[in-house]
């Protein structure tokens, strides 16, 4: 039996909470309810848990994550945690970006576009859902501190933190692509990055409070 999550219904008339739009007329949930609710009910259709992580709808397996649901300024969005390692035989999965190892979306601007493909993302949530089943891994590559994936999630919803990342030094990007990496599970990379969120924006490096109270080390 389908089961909605009340903290869901509440995401759906107020937003993530994550700006300074929240509960307004301006936040993007209301710009996409509509595409939000029918990716969220093909979601539970497929027999997914719905729950709420880093301030948007996750479903999840046996406590695995499968998919999201969120907004962007232009788009609403369906995200597969594993993307990466789904066949994809009707090519509308992407990737969030071009440095993306595991992430895959599909971006729809309005409600038909998902009613034409509602049983493909059905498909595709299945495929995910026995990939989990498998206990599949994203075999990611060794490169030299690749951008983690949640801080690319966290850009395409902001582009003013992108903005003021990409304002840092190189030596403060690095710091914090460091911190946000050697976490090994995608909720704990989400909370370091929203808690650190503030300092980015101020032009400051992940160390540069502990470096003022401590000018000798």
């Amino acid at each position: 039996m389908i089961q909605f999550n009340p903290k869901v219904d509440l995401y759906l008339l107020e937003g993530c909470g994550r700006c300074k739009y929240h509960a307004t007329p301006k936040c993007k949930v209301n710009l996409w309810r509509n595409e939000l609710e029918l990716l969220r009910q093909i979601a539970l259709d497929s027999g997914l848990i719905e729950e709420i992580k880093w301030g948007i709808p996750v479903y999840t397996f046996n406590n695995k994550n499968i998919v999201s649901v969120s907004a962007f300024k232009n788009d609403a969005c369906i995200s597969f945690f594993k993307g990466s390692l789904i066949n994809d035989p009707y090519h509308i999965l992407t990737q969030s970006s071009e440095n993306s190892q595991s992430f895959r979306l599909i971006k729809y601007t309005d409600s038909q576009q998902i009613e034409l493909q509602k049983e493909a993302i059905h498909v595709l949530i299945l495929q995910a859902i026995d990939i989990e089943k498998q206990g599949k891994k994203i075999d990611y590559r060794s490169n030299t501190e690749p951008m983690p994936e949640e801080l690319l999630i966290r850009f395409n919803e902001n582009p003013v933190l992108k903005k003021a990342f990409e304002a840092l030094t190189p030596g403060r990007q690095r710091g914090y692509i460091l911190y946000f990496s050697q976490a090994k599970q995608a909720n704990t990379r989400f909370q370091r990055i929203d808690n650190y969120t503030n300092k980015i924006l101020e032009g400051k490096g992940y160390n540069d409070d502990y470096k003022a109270k401590n000018p000798n080390k």
